[in-house]
């Protein structure tokens, strides 16, 4: 197997034509260091916010704070209770997509959903009447359905099925479809965490077809003029740029949305309006992520009762 420092040398100059900028990318991902915490509020902050709150970006979300390097507000006993959701920044800003969808949401599918921050997010923003969480990972439910709770996301329900399933079963039902996509996870390795195997391109290209299977399930589900949101914790073009690329081949109905609050992160690799969060700007580890609308005219369908049975009701 080829050295995994060529393998991250190849990926750099395959994201940046500047050597300087290859440079930086290959120092952020070998050097780990650690990012702001965030917390997303479930509930009116208390008058005294209990941590050291970072200046807000000019995008952030005004229910979340980014918190100093050192706080633990996972430890807190306002967590406990369901106040706020911890997660890290680099998701804030993949879900931050959601934030120009102006018009009434229905029904929510998070495709991949555990541990629930994107649907928390999701949530939190649009106010749906039903947010169904699904996690194809058995494994992963637990830890999903403990945080709906927690939260009191309500009306919820969580799934453990394959995306086939729901194409299957409720096309274009929903009014969003997130996929925060299974991927290489490459991001992981700035916070100091492993991802082995993550710079190979037979593990790029097993992820990128696994993404393209989930999102053309996904994009049946989606009802006219509704919306999918993909995203990924990873830095490869073939698992983001290549596979928006390829969704729009396949779904013509589809269209990008340009989301004019991050058009600073716009992506370099392709013409379509997708953002990306790099580990050097120390925001937050990286993301990419992009919303589609599906175009098309027609009627939305319903979801059907008994449907509702294949699920878990959390709540």
């Amino acid at each position: 197997m080829e050295n995994p420092s060529n393998l991250l040398l190849k990926l750099s100059r395959s994201l940046f034509a500047d050597t300087a900028e290859q440079e930086k990318f290959i120092h952020a991902v070998t050097n780990p260091q650690p990012f702001n915490p965030a917390i997303l509020w479930l509930q009116p902050k208390p008058t005294e916010n209990p941590f050291h709150v970072e200046n807000p970006v000019s995008w952030q979300p005004e229910f979340v704070d980014r918190l100093a390097l050192e706080s633990k507000p996972g430890k807190h006993s306002l967590h406990q209770a369901g106040h706020y959701y911890c997660l890290d920044f680099s998701s804030i800003f993949a879900a931050s997509t959601l934030l120009t969808i102006s018009q009434p949401i229905e029904l929510i599918l998070d495709m991949c959903a555990a541990p629930g921050g994107k649907s928390v997010f999701a949530w939190k923003t649009l106010n749906p009447e039903l947010l169904l969480c699904n996690e194809v990972i058995g494994k992963r439910m637990g830890m999903l359905t403990s945080n709906l709770r927690r939260c009191q996301i309500q009306a919820s329900a969580a799934a453990n099925l394959d995306s086939t399933i729901f194409a299957e079963k409720i096309p274009q039902t929903a009014n969003l479809v997130i996929v925060d996509a299974p991927c290489t996870g490459q991001s992981l390795l700035p916070k100091g965490d492993k991802a082995p195997g993550c710079f190979h391109h037979v593990t790029i290209n097993s992820n990128a077809n696994r993404q393209k299977r989930i999102l053309a399930n996904s994009a049946k589900i989606v009802a006219p003029q509704g919306y999918l949101a993909y995203m990924t914790c990873t830095y490869s073009s073939a698992e983001n740029e290549q596979v928006s690329e390829w969704l729009l081949s396949k779904f013509p109905e589809f269209q990008p949305v340009t989301v004019r609050h991050l058009e600073k992160y716009r992506s370099h690799l392709t013409e379509i309006p997708c953002y990306r969060m790099w580990s050097p700007d120390k925001l937050g580890a990286g993301a990419f992520t992009v919303l589609f609308q599906n175009t098309s005219e027609g009627e939305t369908n319903q979801l059907p009762a008994d449907f509702l049975y294949l699920a878990r009701f959390t709540l």
